[in-house]
């Protein structure tokens, strides 16, 4: 049964998203690194990507610690202060897939350096840094650059609630 505002409702929810849509977020998930075994030998693992209510992933690597998934996932970005949280799972045909981590990370270093007028800058510019602390996943400094009219950011994250493993960005 179909109430006859129900339509009505949806597209003003739809509308109110696209009216705070800040724009969309590229996240290229390039590999892991060192992850943790949870099979026999190995692992076949997974990332799922998280930003309030979208959840995207990639495809499942077979037998590999060491996975090069190098996906492109996108995000719509309403609200910047939201985290990005990805976990990266195991996957297993019989039972339920095992967690193997679960960093998160903050954008808003990248949407403040998106804000500044950086069109006459050169290419390679480094516009911030971000230093690996005990408050963020940081596994190494990140840098947020002005490279070819875009601004891109890589990022290696350490893996949290696992005893091993990092994934790039």
């Amino acid at each position: 049964m179909d109430s006859p505002n129900a339509n009505s409702q949806s597209e003003s929810s739809a509308k109110s998203l696209m009216d705070n849509l800040l724009g969309l977020l590229r996240i290229r998930v390039k590999r892991g690194i060192n992850l943790a075994v949870r099979d026999v030998r190995s692992s076949d693992p997974y990332v799922v990507v998280r930003m309030g209510r979208q959840k995207l992933k990639t495809r499942v690597i077979r037998k590999d610690v060491n996975p090069e998934w190098n996906e492109d996932l996108t995000l719509s970005v309403s609200n910047p202060s939201i985290p990005i949280t990805l976990t990266v799972y195991d996957h297993n045909t019989f039972s339920m897939d095992d967690k193997m981590g679960d960093p998160e990370f903050d954008i808003r270093p990248y949407i403040e350096a998106l804000k500044m007028n950086l069109s006459g800058l050169p290419s390679g510019t480094i516009i911030s840094k971000i230093q690996p602390s005990r408050s963020n996943c940081f596994a190494e400094e990140s840098s947020v650059i002005w490279k070819d009219g875009k601004v891109v950011q890589d990022l290696c994250l350490r893996l949290r609630n696992v005893e091993c493993g990092e994934v790039e960005l």
